[in-house]
């Protein structure tokens, strides 16, 4: 629990002091402060616990495989992949069907007119920051289970596939962010020996990370609301 308690308290706190001053200047300065923030987390992080690598932690009853249908699959794997369906399902169930998800929704339509209507837009905006804070911390327990080296620039890569999963789905559509997640591992795992053998690269697969930048580049050019489409209102549409 404590994985996930400390990413809650470091993104309300993050919202308190390095977004409330901002929330109503223009939409490019927050991004900016995003990735002052994500730098400066890194470097404290480094002060804290050194730059070097650290073992996570094995759990004995997750090793090994299951049988799944005949197939051996281990069992990190297997959590991780319920994990995920899990939170996505949670998530998505939080946003569509839940007081305070359509607050969120209509905040993020439109924060004056949601004001009007009574809700409280500083109260709605700390509770979106906490969901992401104890949603990146139950990430990061998933991710360790597979990648058990911890460093304080573990995050930054996991970051931007983020972002790029989100983009390729469409930004606030939580089906198609996951989606997107699936597509974007299903190119990284497939496309380097797919699309680069034959070239002379001596080892393709070094080339994974390459090819998450690049899928957020053509999607940015291409399609910008991604594969499901950018989720609006219903008087929008």
């Amino acid at each position: 629990m404590k994985r996930i308690a400390l990413p809650l308290l470091v993104a309300i706190l993050l919202e308190r002091i390095c977004y409330r001053p901002l929330r109503t200047a223009p939409r490019l300065v927050p991004l900016i402060t995003a990735i002052g923030a994500s730098f400066f987390l890194q470097y404290v992080f480094r002060g804290f616990y050194g730059s070097g690598s650290e073992g996570y932690p094995t759990i004995t009853s997750l090793k090994g495989t299951w049988k799944i249908f005949g197939i051996a699959v281990y069992k990190t794997q297997t959590v991780v992949i319920i994990g995920a369906i899990v939170m996505m399902i949670l998530l998505y169930a939080i946003v569509q069907w839940t007081k305070i998800g359509k607050a969120m929704r209509a905040v993020s339509e439109d924060k004056e007119a949601a004001e009007l209507m009574g809700i409280n837009v500083d109260n709605i905006i700390v509770f979106t920051f906490g969901l992401g804070g104890a949603s990146a911390g139950m990430a990061g327990v998933l991710y360790t289970l597979l990648f058990p080296i911890v460093n304080f620039y573990m995050g930054f890569f996991p970051g931007i596939k983020a972002f790029t999963a989100a983009v390729l789905g469409g930004i606030g559509n939580v089906p198609g962010a996951f989606l997107g997640s699936i597509i974007l591992g299903l190119l990284e795992s497939v496309g380097p020996n797919l699309f680069l053998t034959g070239l002379g690269i001596p080892s393709p697969s070094q080339l994974k990370d390459a090819i998450a930048f690049i899928v957020l580049v053509l999607i940015l050019i291409f399609r910008p609301t991604g594969i499901l489409g950018e989720r609006i209102s219903k008087d929008k549409a």
